[in-house]
């Protein structure tokens, strides 16, 4: 296959692997470019498993990328938030793919160190043997094993408590509906967990919450106040986001945001909304996942 070919082939691959090592659809395919300029360098003569190399360059320089990117962030204005996808249905099918690449689940990534993320996701998402991710992110395999380890417990200690089936997903989803086209958010607070927090990313160019709103009570009183001012210019399209449903919301016809959910034991735990415009501009077009 010629180098080429083999980018083609495992390009899906690669961007997801980026994706969820970064968070963010625009530095992935920022990292594929870097990734094809040093594929097409190499003398595919002394390559034994095209996709292992390619995997280990776009692992390489998306743990670079990372690292940049924690200091970005660090200058960010309000809660950060990842970049919701626009996926196929497909997607949700893959259970283990859906769970990766959920807005709580990438959320969870962010605590990892950049090499305990690297790890973790090359290991418990793609299933790349120890030796293959040394290779990738320059540890021992003895290394990895450990870093393995430490960053399936520290997920584990974090992630959504059980499953999360789509059919919940789109019920919490669909009360949220209820609520703003009818402006009754009854509904709403019947799924909201009294624990409920909700996220807002406007990245100081949209209005959102700065910090996030904990508790059923205050969130129903946020959404109520700013769905109340445009309830009627304002409408609610369902979409599958990062695998799960979640709903679009367009201003005077206009991509305004993205709400995706958490659901735990059956209730609302989060409420992630995406309003940052920077981070909308893949929502117009389905993104293809695969982790194989």
């Amino acid at each position: 296959m010629s180098a080429t070919e083999a980018f083609v082939a495992h390009r899906n691959l690669l961007f997801t692997v980026a994706y969820e090592m970064l968070g963010s659809a625009a530095d992935a395919e920022d990292v594929l470019q870097e990734t094809w300029l040093r594929w097409s360098g190499v003398d595919l003569g002394t390559v034994h498993d095209q996709r292992a190399y390619l995997v280990r360059i776009t692992t390489r320089q998306a743990l670079t990328r990372l690292r940049t990117l924690g200091r970005r962030k660090e200058s960010y204005v309000g809660s950060w938030l990842p970049e919701p996808l626009l996926t196929s249905p497909d997607v949700a099918e893959d259970v283990e793919l859906a769970d990766s690449v959920s807005m709580a689940m990438m959320l969870v990534l962010e605590t990892l160190t950049p090499t305990e993320r690297a790890v973790f996701v090359l290991r418990d998402v793609f299933d790349f043997d120890y030796d293959e991710i040394a290779e990738a992110v320059e540890k021992t395999p003895a290394a990895v094993r450990q870093i393995a380890h430490r960053a399936r417990g520290h997920v584990a200690a974090r992630r959504p408590r059980g499953p999360v089936s789509a059919a919940d997903a789109k019920g919490a989803l669909d009360a949220f509906q209820r609520a703003v086209e009818t402006g009754d958010l009854q509904g709403l607070l019947d799924v909201l967990a009294p624990d409920v927090v909700l996220v807002g990313d406007g990245g100081g160019i949209k209005q959102a919450v700065l910090r996030p709103v904990m508790g059923a009570d205050r969130v129903a009183r946020v959404l109520a106040s700013g769905l109340g001012r445009v309830a009627d210019v304002i409408t609610v399209e369902p979409v599958h986001v990062n695998g799960f449903p979640a709903l679009l919301l367009r201003l005077n016809g206009e991509v305004d945001s993205i709400v995706a959910v958490r659901i735990d034991d059956g209730l609302v735990t989060g409420l992630y909304a995406v309003r940052n415009p920077e981070k909308l501009s893949h929502i117009d077009r389905e993104t293809t996942l695969v982790n194989r």
